[in-house]
């Protein structure tokens, strides 16, 4: 993802289910190409291809013991996404809780009004 900031790279990368799916095998334990591909009704070609796109998310790092190359989860990309988005969940919270009150001041303004005709009916 040559040209793209960090937090573009890691929503690309989240973008894509199957790679959601293997953060989540990863998030459980460590694992190879081989353990993921068993877990995916996908080509090993295709896992590899997830991993690099993982890897160059910083979502993942990778370790190569003799002939194994184990993928591990690392979060604190994801911890800066979430901070992202909090960010736009404590606007809408916000947006959210003035619509809420703007609704109950109108209620209560309908409220009123139907008091007042009911008392100038009872009038007449």
């Amino acid at each position: 993802m040559a040209g793209t900031d960090q937090l573009s790279a890691v929503f690309s990368a989240l973008a894509d289910p199957t790679r959601r799916a293997i953060l989540a095998e990863l998030a459980e334990r460590d694992a190879t190409v081989t353990d993921l591909t068993a877990s995916f009704s996908i080509s090993m070609p295709a896992v590899s291809r997830h991993l690099k796109v993982l890897e160059r998310a910083a979502l993942i790092s990778r370790s190569r013991s003799g002939k194994w190359r184990e993928s591990r989860l690392e979060a604190a990309p994801l911890r800066e996404a979430a901070d992202w988005i909090e960010h736009y969940r404590r606007f809408w919270d916000s947006s959210l809780t003035r619509l809420d009150a703007h609704l109950a001041a109108v209620q209560a303004a309908g409220r009123a009004t139907d008091q007042m005709a009911d008392d100038t009916r009872e009038l007449e």
